[in-house]
């Protein structure tokens, strides 16, 4: 089980969309999220540590729900 960083920066207008669908996919994994507020582009940030197995897979399938946005992982803890 690792526990990992997920760095998101999404357009804040697509905020509601993107939260949605990805709330299913890491529903119960979820450790700690912090919203912040649009910067003067409108880009929102998004940070959530989680719980998980197979990081790389769950970065495949989040790339596929945020098409144009950022998101980065940063691994915290392997346990």
């Amino acid at each position: 089980m690792k526990i990992v960083e997920l760095d998101i920066r999404i357009p804040y207008k697509n905020r509601g969309k993107i939260l949605g669908r990805l709330c299913e996919k890491v529903r119960g994994k979820i450790r700690d999220i912090h919203f912040f507020p649009p910067n003067a582009e409108g880009i929102s940030e998004i940070r959530m540590e989680i719980a998980e197995e197979d990081a790389p897979k769950l970065l495949s399938e989040l790339k596929r729900i945020i098409k144009d946005g950022k998101i980065t992982l940063k691994v915290l803890s392997e346990a």
